[in-house]
């Protein structure tokens, strides 16, 4: 895993802790890891900041090295979602961005939609987002395409490029950032679990030389009770 130096965390206005979170719209253990995050913020004093990552551009190296169910899925449907996120980011501010996430990944994940172009436009009329922003899903020559990369690259770069999403980013003991891949966790944990897995994150980020706690995934994700 190459080398990073984390970015000091910034205090928030609100005196709230920062939570920086990496997501791909399309990736259904990321989806739950951030509905756990909000959980948290139902029981405890965090500022969840939203930042776009593409598990796309993760796999472009190695793109033909990948089982081809899971290569397909990466060229013709992993782009539309995060470039249309992009794109209202972009043109609209990062406050879109929490929204727009909930709105996509209820359609793509709990609803079973998919990342088709009609889920995409639903999620942009929930929102209140411009109905042509549709127009970035199918643009190869991408607008934004720097911005999206960019913001890959930040929250890649802190963990390495041996993960995937979701990345967090919470305060170490010195009020440094301290990233994980994670945590991937199955069904979303409510009220006090959500506070413990919380509470228990930010335990092993006050451990200098943490690096990785890991066992073997048995079961797919579960979004029964989102």
């Amino acid at each position: 895993m190459p080398e990073t130096t984390p970015a000091p965390a910034a205090t928030p206005s609100s005196g709230r802790t920062p939570v920086d979170f990496w997501f791909d719209p399309l990736c259904p253990w990321a989806w739950i890891t951030s509905r756990w995050v909000l959980e948290v913020e139902k029981v405890r004093d965090i500022e969840i900041r939203w930042h776009i990552m593409s598990l796309a551009v993760l796999n472009e190296p190695r793109i033909d090295e990948l089982p081809e169910d899971y290569r397909e899925l990466l060229t013709t449907k992993a782009w539309a979602p995060v470039r249309v996120v992009t794109a209202a980011w972009q043109k609209h501010g990062e406050d879109v961005l929490g929204p727009l996430y909930t709105a996509l990944g209820t359609r793509f994940h709990n609803r079973d939609e998919g990342p088709t172009r009609e889920a995409i436009a639903a999620a942009l009329e929930e929102t209140g987002l411009p109905a042509d922003l549709i127009d970035y899903a199918d643009q190869e020559d991408f607008e934004f395409d720097a911005e999206l990369r960019a913001s890959h690259k930040e929250g890649i770069d802190r963990v390495g490029q041996d993960v995937g999403t979701p990345v967090i980013a919470v305060p170490g003991p010195d009020g440094e950032q301290i990233a994980f891949f994670g945590p991937v966790v199955t069904p979303t944990p409510k009220g006090e679990q959500a506070a413990r897995l919380w509470d228990g994150t930010l335990a092993v980020a006050s451990i200098p030389g943490f690096y990785e706690l890991k066992r073997t995934r048995t079961v797919g994700p579960d979004f029964s009770n989102l």
